[in-house]
């Protein structure tokens, strides 16, 4: 509970602080912030440098309609059709990205082949930049795809997947892969170069590249595409688009054509047939002209023969247009033709609205058809309304070609009986000469069939060739050298931005998790105590530091505690000072020595009690060897006299001893005899100071309170925690100990470590903010040091205030 109310109060602290708080709270982590940006940077431009670049081409064509291609418009179709137009453009799209159009780009670009330089770190796409091309007479498993180093020797010679056998370019190669030719062109290889050719199946390669292909509207509302594709190389992000446009361009005009096509294949069946059966007419007429000796018959028959053939013609054009319109009806009421399109055969009846009817179906069949080619599901809505629509033209074709077949009907039975009433007029004439007409009439009828066909053919052919295309290609694409990933500013700025905010969030979760003080504010809004210093690391090995000739930073710290106390003891001739802290190690005996220390340099004559009778360190800091002290004069084993040991080399000052350590410290502190002996010792010293055990383990400094005047309680930086100021405060607030000042100990690691953790005294070997009166106690070793000396943050402090 207590940890997460620190962790609560930092947290409070970091949002409570201003913008200048905040500057001089982080700004000593100057180098770090630098060198995280520096490697960032660094990062930054080696994944530029190696990453594989993606180039981006796009092209744009516009998708026309029936009436854009017609050059005319119906307005009411317009107003019937405009919720279809969205539909129809999406369906295009969904063509354009399909597999099968892709495929076709495959194979055109020989796709199938993909070439790989190989370089020190990377590999490089080199289409159509290479110094070879791979020609495949054969493939061996064309449903698996292999790949093929090639080591170049010279620019002539090489070796396949690192073999001894060396082969020659233009040299037929027969492995296991299939057989293959590598084709020199320009540039030449140069010795040592290595590459990589891949082959895939066309399919696979299609799947692939169709799934990166970007299609939409260029505009809302209008029928221009934009088509987007990203490659690892700019010149075929480019030709796949390119082609792609132009394979949908001849894939349309192959759709358009495919009726044409229907229809010039029924021709060609239909032409056959009534050559065949005119040569056997012709060959059967001029044998029987030689048998009878029928040379010149005209004459005889004139117009009356005349009138007999125009009845038996257009009997039969009505009886062949019969037959047309059953076959229509016939194929149109069989179930396995209900997604197929109509015979051309209905362009023979002549009829302007079945011909109309018989193109919406078979234009309703490409449309589904188209469709499905895209991958549209059979339940697509899509592909249901077009079937319904199928359905709905196929009656109204049915019902036309009824309304047909009756009327043929009753031409046909008009015709017979005219033809019957001629005929029987016939009878009267010879029957060779009947023979005869009736010969030549077929004849002339099959030719008048013949011709009629062939100008359909001609007509059918001609359609065929003036077909346009729905689409018309506006931009094409065209290689950028500009890669659209990475994106170089982008990443720069993203790794200046991870440089700064990587060290400022471990910075800030640091501060957010820390328990310990940190910095004279930690305890500043914990307590109302005031505090006395602040003492700086020492780098020395010796305990005491303060002397005649000492000018440390550390010693002048002391020293300003000393003038500081003055005004916490009000200027008393005589003082006794208690020192203490929270729990051990936190510097009680470094402080009491030398505070005793600079105290003596004052002319008072002082003298250090080891009352830190469990853990006593006062002599030893000293370099004094252990000898008889407190507890043995409160045992009444030794005189006081023989107790005091002055300090050597320093003047006014003195050390009493703990002594031998007894079972039971506390206890012993509370022999009348401890107030005999402040009492003698105030006689003969103008100041006090006792370093005693820790008050928050040990009830020795709370025991020892009556004796003293004031008590100095010792902070250290980054190794008290913060839910112990709670324990100063309340020694403060309820004078459970006699006029509390605090006294932060081993600042260090920190420039400065004053309210807003820069303090008005620098420290260490000068790259602080502090005077430079002070001596240097340590050189600097490390490399990080040394940085930060030359970076001199006391100039660049003073540049930014300048400014």
């Amino acid at each position: 509970m207590e940890e997460q109310q620190v962790i609560n109060s930092n947290k409070s602290e970091l949002w409570n602080m201003s913008l200048k708080d905040l500057f001089y709270k982080y700004v000593r982590f100057l180098p770090v912030f630098l060198l995280s940006v520096a490697i960032a940077l660094f990062l930054a431009f080696a994944y530029l440098r190696y990453t594989t670049r993606i180039y981006s081409a796009t092209g744009s064509m516009l998708i026309k309609n029936n009436e854009q291609q017609s050059g005319r418009s119906d307005k009411v179709e317009d107003i019937i059709e405009g919720n279809n137009r969205s539909q129809n453009i999406q369906n295009e799209i969904e063509v354009l990205k399909s597999r099968p159009l892709m495929e076709r780009v495959v194979k055109k670009l020989n796709l199938e082949f993909s070439y790989t330089a190989k370089g020190k770190i990377k590999d490089y796409n080199i289409y159509k930049q290479g110094p070879f091309v791979i020609e495949a007479f054969e493939i061996t498993d064309s449903a698996r795809g292999f790949s093929q180093n090639i080591k170049f020797s010279n620019d002539q010679e090489f070796r396949i997947d690192n073999g001894t056998t060396t082969f020659q370019l233009g040299q037929v190669i027969k492995n296991g892969y299939g057989v293959f030719r590598l084709v020199k062109k320009p540039p030449h290889a140069a010795p040592g170069s290595e590459f990589v050719v891949t082959w895939q199946p066309p399919e696979n390669v299609a799947a692939g590249l169709a799934g990166g292909v970007k299609v939409q509207p260029k505009t809302p509302g209008t029928t221009i595409l934009s088509i987007n594709l990203q490659s690892t190389n700019a010149q075929m992000a480019a030709d796949i688009i390119n082609s792609l446009m132009l394979e949908y361009d001849s894939l349309s005009v192959e759709q358009n054509n495919h009726s044409n096509d229907q229809m010039l294949s029924f021709i060609n069946g239909r032409l056959k047939v009534m050559n065949n059966e005119l040569d056997t007419l012709q060959l059967k007429f001029l044998k029987y002209k030689q048998d009878n000796n029928l040379i010149d018959i005209d004459k005889q028959l004139g117009d009356y023969f005349t009138k007999l053939s125009d009845a038996d013609k257009s009997l039969l054009e009505e009886q062949y247009k019969l037959s047309v319109a059953d076959e229509i009806n016939d194929y149109l009421k069989d179930k396995k033709n209900k997604y197929n399109q109509v015979s051309p055969s209905a362009l023979m009846l002549q009829d302007i609205t079945l011909n109309e009817q018989v193109s919406l179906y078979n234009k309703a069949q490409l449309e589904r058809q188209a469709l499905l080619d895209a991958n549209v599901p059979v339940e697509n809505p899509s592909v249901k309304e077009a079937e319904g629509q199928i359905e709905k033209i196929r009656q109204n074709v049915l019902e036309t070609v009824n309304n047909i077949r009756l009327s043929l009907n009753s031409a046909i039975n008009t015709l017979k009986l005219r033809n019957n009433n001629e005929q029987s007029k016939l009878q009267q004439l010879p029957f060779k000469l009947k023979e005869y007409v009736e010969m030549e009439r077929q004849i002339k009828t099959k030719q008048e069939l013949y011709n009629l066909l062939e100008s359909k053919k001609e007509e059918a052919a001609i359609r065929r060739a003036s077909t346009l295309s729905n689409s018309e290609v506006l931009d094409e694409a065209n290689a950028s050298s500009e890669p659209v990933k990475p994106n170089r500013r982008t990443i720069q700025i993203l790794a200046i931005l991870v440089g700064i905010g990587l060290p400022a969030l471990f910075i800030f979760v640091g501060e957010v998790l820390n328990d310990k003080i940190s910095t004279r504010y930690d305890i500043e809004k914990l307590t109302q105590a005031p505090i006395l210093g602040e003492i700086g690391h020492s780098f020395a090995d010796n305990t005491l530091i303060v002397n005649k000739t000492s000018r440390t930073m550390v010693a002048e710290q002391f020293r300003i505690v000393r003038s500081n106390l003055q005004y916490v003891v009000n200027k008393q001739d005589k003082s006794v000072i208690l020192v203490t802290s929270s729990f051990s190690g936190e510097g009680k005996s470094f402080v009491s020595t030398n505070m005793a220390a600079v105290l003596a340099l004052a002319g008072k004559k002082t003298i250090i009690l080891e009352f830190d009778i469990r853990k006593p360190k006062v002599l030893s800091g000293l370099h004094i060897s252990k000898r008889p002290g407190i507890t043995n004069y409160l045992m009444g084993k030794a005189e006081l006299e023989e107790l005091i040991t002055p300090v050597p080399d320093h003047d006014n000052f003195f050390v009493m001893a703990c002594g031998p350590i007894p079972p039971n410290p506390s206890e012993m502190l509370l022999d009348p005899k401890v107030a005999e002996l402040f009492s003698k010792l105030g006689k003969q010293f103008e100041v006090i100071i006792i370093d005693t055990a820790p008050v928050g383990m040990v009830s020795d400094a709370l025991t020892l309170s009556k004796f003293v005047d004031c008590t100095l309680y010792l902070v250290r930086q980054g190794h008290t925690f913060k839910k112990q100021v709670a324990l100063i405060d309340e020694l403060y607030r309820e004078s459970k100990l006699p006029r509390v000042s605090i006294v932060i100990n081993d600042v260090k690691n920190k420039p400065g470590y004053g309210y807003y953790g820069y303090g008005r005294y620098g420290y260490g070997y000068g790259y602080g903010y502090g005077s430079s009166y002070y001596e240097e106690e340590k050189q600097p070793t490390t490399l990080f040091e040394r940085i930060l000396k030359k970076l001199d943050l006391r100039k660049t402090m003073r540049r930014i205030f300048r400014r």
